[in-house]
């Protein structure tokens, strides 16, 4: 079958592997439908973390139809069609009872790689796994996008939302214009914000974050973007912060334009050097937020989300490559030539 491969930086390659397997009893082998690219992805690709060359693929991210399950899956069943999440929860340990199954105490391999592929193998896939009613030709290319979201940037977004508390009548700041920040427009917007401010230096990104619900944009970076945030909160500052990004600038502005005892959601995966807390203490900031709950988020609210219409994510899916088009797909975002790629792997 085929399988990306990160070859290098700034190269991913197709390779010819073997089939995967069942090697536990809670395994499940699907075929992947769709797949994509994730902004996490870039990182390694980009030269600006490590990785072998050679390596995995680091996708993460997969929609697909069961194909084998282990002895000790009674969930799913072959032909199921079934979101693939990033994450592996149990569904009974007390992180994942919480509602915290990015953290599942479980096991250690909570965190999906390798699925930008013909075919995965899903550990740990008794609770995990969520079904989609029906099969994949009954849905339109635009919803197979969106139910793609809910293997990670939805949820992920929001994610950030639920852990900065946001809820009716809000002011939100949203750090980031990638996927994950869309979304958590998206998010912001579902749990009733009243004013959503997009922090998009991109027109098209600008418009979409209009699209999903943001009332206000600021482009402007460091202490002039914080000026103009806290101008938009009538000098006071924002009820709840999404930190999307995971840069130090982009958490130092979120912890600065927040108003006292407000909420920072931070999901943007870290790439920050110390940090100076000094901020959160002296405004009793609270921070909060890590991997998502996907398959909590997606089994009680955002699965129904999407199919009944009521939020849209799959419009931050851009452009579309088919699985032999991986190096573009990747090379497009790394240019932001589009907001998120969209790998088709099958029919």
């Amino acid at each position: 079958m085929k399988k990306a491969i990160f070859a290098e930086v700034g190269q991913m390659k197709i390779e010819d592997v073997d089939m995967p397997k069942i090697q536990a009893a809670d395994d499940v082998v699907i075929k992947v439908v769709r797949a994509c690219v994730c902004g996490s992805d870039l990182w390694a690709y980009r030269g600006l973390e490590e990785k072998a060359q050679n390596s995995e693929n680091s996708g993460h991210e997969a929609i697909g139809i069961v194909q084998e399950v282990g002895d000790d899956i009674t969930t799913v069943k072959p032909g199921d069609f079934v979101i693939a999440p990033f994450t592996h929860g149990c569904g009974h340990c007390p992180a994942c009872l919480a509602g915290f199954d990015g953290d599942c105490q479980s096991h250690t391999d909570n965190f999906s790689n390798g699925n930008q592929a013909e075919y995965i193998r899903f550990q740990h896939g008794q609770w995990a796994l969520i079904k989609i009613p029906g099969k994949p030709s009954d849905y339109s290319e635009g919803m197979l996008k969106s139910l793609l979201t809910l293997a990670d940037v939805m949820a992920t977004g929001y994610h950030a939302a639920r852990v900065a508390n946001v809820k009716a009548g809000d002011t939100v700041v949203v750090m980031g214009d990638g996927a994950v920040g869309l979304c958590g427009i998206i998010s912001a917007k579902l749990l009733g914000a009243k004013k959503i401010i997009s922090t998009s230096r991109h027109p098209d990104r600008q418009a979409l974050a209009k699209t999903f619900g943001a009332t206000d944009n600021i482009a402007e970076r460091g202490d002039e973007g914080v000026q103009k945030i806290l101008e938009l909160t009538n000098g006071f500052g924002a009820d709840a912060v999404l930190e999307c990004v995971g840069t130090e600038l982009s958490t130092q502005t979120a912890l600065k334009v927040g108003r006292p005892g407000s909420v920072v959601g931070r999901v943007g995966l870290p790439h920050t050097g110390k940090m100076d807390i000094s901020t959160s203490f002296g405004k009793n900031i609270i921070i909060a937020g890590g991997p998502a709950s996907v398959t909590t988020y997606d089994k009680e609210r955002l699965l129904k989300a999407v199919l009944d219409g009521v939020i849209n994510p799959g419009l931050v899916f851009t452009k579309s490559f088919s699985l032999d088009q991986i190096n573009d797909a990747y090379q497009a975002m790394t240019d932001r030539k589009v907001i998120k790629s969209m790998v088709i792997v099958s029919d």
